[in-house]
């Protein structure tokens, strides 16, 4: 405790006023509250940040598992689309004469149809991992800030206390009494 004291006041000795002094060594001071932030954060949010990325993995994994379920029906489908083309490509063999261009149409209509359902269901895919990534992302964000308020909280409110306030008080009123009175 005096260690964290003594890097935010140069206080030296206690029994006289006169050695209170602010600490201007700017690096020192930030990086023992640098330290000790990412230690707090470290230590606690170590074990949530693990949790929270795993739960993520799964909901993703999962949502790639059901985008590749999805996938394999339009695989099916496409399958289906493709028997249905050379039932089609059979007639138009035997109706040539009648209907060629209809019969081709038909054709074209029905490969056109299974490529874009193939690719909505491709976008839906990526559309949905993208939304899970980000989703984690700003989950994991939110966790983290919280947890290092909550730290450094805890940290500033078990370094105050009021003995460390009184001496603070007196040291200040020392120095205060010690300076000569300027008149204009």
């Amino acid at each position: 405790m005096k260690n964290i004291t003594d890097s935010f006041l140069s206080l030296g000795h206690w029994p006289y006023a006169g050695s209170f002094e602010f600490n201007t060594d700017i690096l020192s001071t930030n990086l023992i509250n640098l330290g000790v932030v990412l230690g707090v954060l470290i230590s606690f949010g170590k074990g949530v940040l693990t949790d929270l990325l795993d739960n993520r993995k799964q909901r993703i994994l999962n949502s790639i598992r059901n985008s590749e379920e999805l996938r394999g029906g339009a695989i099916e489908q496409l399958e289906k689309a493709r028997t249905r083309l050379r039932k089609v490509e059979m007639e138009a063999d035997q109706f040539r004469v009648n209907g060629y261009s209809e019969i081709e149409q038909e054709k074209l209509n029905l490969i056109n149809s299974t490529y874009k359902t193939l690719d909505q269901l491709e976008n839906y895919k990526n559309e949905t991992i993208q939304f899970e990534q980000q989703r984690a992302i700003n989950q994991v964000r939110q966790r983290i800030f919280q947890q290092a308020l909550r730290g450094a909280l805890e940290t500033l409110n078990s370094c105050l206390n009021n003995e460390l306030h009184f001496r603070t008080i007196n040291a200040n009123i020392g120095m205060l009494g010690s300076i000569p009175e300027i008149t204009d």
